[in-house]
């Protein structure tokens, strides 16, 4: 090969790997800020919240944790059309400060015993910040991710997004894990919980950095050039796409449903249905979760060789047929666990890989992110928000048998759903 030649391959190689790194590691953040909120609440519960009943502090931090996710589908809705008016760089890089941003107001926040009811109100101030923050990443950022990507590794590049979503939900647990195991019980109550915080908006820094260093997309920019942009991008969608729209939400109910049964429930599930230990179903979790970063661009490269359809389908029907006699096997036993975790989550990676070049190939560049940041956004907040509380409360009342069955049915209409859809692996963005 001609030196000419080596340096045009590098140059391509160059294009997309910064934009693939400044998506996938501001992403990480993202969901870092957002995870360690969760993994911390039992720590800093009391210092806003004084009812004298730790249960009830708890309940309260965790209500406002809720908060935040009243306010995604509203950041979708106008940060989505916010990118395709201005730049998808712009949108990311204020979704990673407001992330961040609130991250930092959260590490700083006095507490109640200092100021009374305004601690509790910068909390759920900082909680609306990044809710309205996480609406409107994913569809931003995937957008950006795949948009950059050569033709024919759209899904394997776009499969990072999902890989720097687990990354920053073990990023979080582990420096969670690590403070903890560091620090006295004392020590973390009154001061400890803050450092993960910090950190969070420490990183936002190096994220909104490589965000603001990237180039816009050439689709963006070609369809910014040819006077294709529109005013109301997320009308648009709607009066133009509906079909789409529509397709965006029926792609993402079956892939919804199972990450917060497979990944997000499973440990606790476990724990009420088979008896196990907690201790086991989270160290099973974590070895799921790190294995699923590796299987995640391996199935984006099976989605770019065989197409959407084939490995959407491929991952539906394994779970139709695979689902019962997986969650049937559960026990006490580690090792019980961890293979169906495993299981699941390899199953899993085959809609991971696809989530973000599926959605972005069912728009035109003018108004692909509000097309697809609200539709997705309702989708998650209807399908996922929903499947822990309906399995806990179907297992209570001895119905756990009916959650499965949901389960295998939202890959039913998975199923139907994928063998029906154009194929879209060769479409262009432009």
């Amino acid at each position: 090969m001609s030196t000419s030649a080596i340096g045009s391959v590098e140059q391509k190689k160059t294009s997309y790997v910064r934009p693939v790194l400044a998506g996938s590691v501001g992403n990480l953040v993202e969901w870092y800020d957002w995870a360690i909120y969760a993994f911390l609440a039992p720590i800093f519960a009391s210092q806003f919240f004084t009812s004298g009943d730790q249960t009830a502090n708890l309940l309260s931090a965790f209500l406002v944790f809720a908060v935040g996710f009243f306010m995604r589908p509203l950041g979708a809705a106008i940060i989505g059309s916010y990118a395709d008016r201005f730049g998808r760089k712009s949108a990311l890089a204020f979704t990673i400060f407001l992330m961040s941003a609130g991250s930092l107001i959260i590490g700083l926040a006095p507490t109640a015993e200092q100021i009374g009811v305004l601690a509790p109100l910068m909390l759920v101030v900082a909680r609306l910040m990044q809710g309205f923050s996480a609406g409107g990443e994913f569809g931003s950022s995937a957008a950006f991710i795949v948009e950059h990507a050569p033709p024919g590794k759209r899904a394997f590049l776009g499969s990072f997004q999902q890989v720097s979503v687990v990354g920053g939900t073990l990023l979080a647990s582990g420096t969670a894990a690590l403070l903890t195991g560091l620090l006295p019980a004392d020590d973390m109550a009154s001061y400890g919980w803050r450092i993960p915080f910090l950190l969070g908006a420490g990183l936002g820094v190096v994220g909104l950095w490589l965000r603001r260093s990237v180039p816009e997309p050439d689709s963006f920019v070609n369809a910014q050039k040819s006077g294709r942009a529109v005013h109301n991008p997320l009308a648009e969608a709607i009066r133009r796409h509906p079909r789409a729209i529509l397709r965006v939400i029926l792609v993402t109910l079956a892939p919804t449903v199972v990450y917060y049964m497979w990944i997000i429930y499973l440990p606790t599930f476990a724990r009420t249905t088979a008896g196990a230990t907690l201790s086991d179903a989270l160290r099973a979790n974590t070895v799921a979760l790190a294995s699923l970063m590796v299987l995640l661009p391996l199935a984006g490269l099976l989605s770019d060789r065989f197409g959407r359809r084939a490995t959407f389908l491929a991952g539906s029907i394994a779970y139709v047929f695979l689902t019962y006699p997986l969650l049937m096997m559960l026990s006490a036993s580690f090792g019980t666990i961890l293979f169906v975790q495993m299981a699941g989550v390899a199953i899993y990676s085959l809609y991971g890989a696809n989530s973000c070049a599926i959605i972005v190939e069912q728009f035109p560049p003018e108004v692909r992110t509000a097309g697809i940041s609200l539709p997705y956004a309702l989708a998650v907040a209807v399908f996922g928000g929903t499947a822990p509380y309906l399995s806990q409360w179907l297992s209570s009342k001895g119905l756990g048998d009916v959650f499965i069955a949901y389960v295998i049915a939202a890959n039913v209409i998975g199923a139907i759903v994928y063998f029906l859809m154009p194929e879209t692996k060769d479409k262009s963005l432009n």
